[in-house]
């Protein structure tokens, strides 16, 4: 029960003793909690002192609110490391995730000036657009649209995508190994396409994700723009500290840096 002759704010007991109900396994994923005036009446507490404890919850991803439904146990992040280059089957399988991927759009395209930029050839080349919607269980993550070029690129269009990893297939026929990527990651909030597509609520945030990926020989030959729930996935870097004299000498030496990058639009 909550202790009104606490210093500590109803809200803020109440917040916590429904963050224990979730984090024991009594509220599982996709449990309906609650409505703030069946808390209110429980806890003996106003409805606004209920809300703002459901709010809070729902702010840092344990809680989802549903309009005219009701609020609901949110799914556990996916966290996705950034210190090793994985694809995104990879990743899920390494946490126990089923992965999945529909094919939104496959075709040979003309690049738009800044993907041309990051994969380092002229516009006037063919590459090939591949456009899938990333699956983990059976639901959406994640909007993923890679650019892809390298000699005899166009034979890409006969692969199956949805039933097998794109990493996978370019390394066993294609002897392309990815070896390195730079990557750009931001807040952003959702497009009416991503918001149909993703299942998300209007205007609900996403993680979008620019990465170039190299392969062996050291040449670009990915460029891809992703948009990932910002509901269902964080982004995890181990971080290390280095001596000024070895952070300028990476900058030199890095040929995307912040001015050469592309940036988000």
């Amino acid at each position: 029960m909550l202790d009104k002759s606490s210093p500590l704010p109803l809200y803020f007991q109440l917040k916590e003793l429904l963050r224990e109900k979730i984090a024991s396994g009594e509220w599982q994923p996709g449990d309906m909690v609650p409505s703030e005036r069946e808390l209110s009446e429980q806890y003996h507490i106003s409805r606004m002192t209920a809300r703002q404890a459901l709010r809070e919850l729902a702010t840092e991803g344990l809680l989802r609110r549903e309009p005219g439904r009701g609020t609901f146990v949110a799914a556990p992040k996916i966290e996705h490391g950034l210190s090793r280059l994985t694809g995104f089957t990879e990743d899920m399988l390494a946490r126990g995730l089923q992965p999945g991927a529909k094919v939104i759009r496959l075709a040979l395209i003309s690049p738009p000036l800044r993907v041309a930029r990051a994969l380092q050839i002229t516009p006037d080349r063919k590459i090939v657009l591949l456009e899938r919607l990333r699956l983990a269980g059976g639901e959406p993550v994640a909007l993923e649209s890679s650019h892809l070029y390298f000699n005899g690129v166009s034979a890409l269009l006969d692969e199956d995508f949805e039933n097998h990893s794109l990493y996978h297939i370019l390394s066993e026929k294609y002897h392309i190994t990815p070896a390195r990527a730079v990557q750009k990651i931001g807040a952003d909030l959702c497009s009416r396409r991503e918001q149909e597509l993703l299942q998300i609520a209007e205007g609900a945030p996403v993680l979008r994700n620019k990465r170039i990926t190299y392969d062996q020989w050291g040449r670009p030959f990915e460029y891809t723009e992703s948009a990932y729930r910002g509901d269902r996935y964080v982004f995890q870097a181990e971080l290390s500290a280095l001596e000024q004299q070895e952070v300028s000498h990476v900058n030199r030496e890095n040929p995307f840096s912040v001015d050469s990058y592309p940036h988000f639009t």
